[in-house]
């Protein structure tokens, strides 16, 4: 899961795995594979780099496992 923040200011976790598309319309729209947008604050890049940090923190913990 990652975190993004709404334009009310508003956190929220979302399932990294469900995003189908991320695009700039200006504004930031994050498309999932159901249909549903969520319109948020981050950009583009932030979100990109939020999907990289938490695949990265799950390889990351389970090379730590297998240990």
């Amino acid at each position: 899961m990652i975190e993004v923040t709404r334009f009310n200011n508003d956190k929220i976790l979302i399932n990294s795995d469900l995003i189908e598309m991320v695009e700039e319309t200006p504004d930031t729209v994050i498309s999932f594979n159901n249909g549903k947008k969520l319109l948020v604050k981050d950009s583009k890049e932030q979100i990109k780099y939020k999907i990289i940090e938490y695949k990265r923190e799950i390889f990351n913990n389970l090379l730590n496992i297998n240990e």
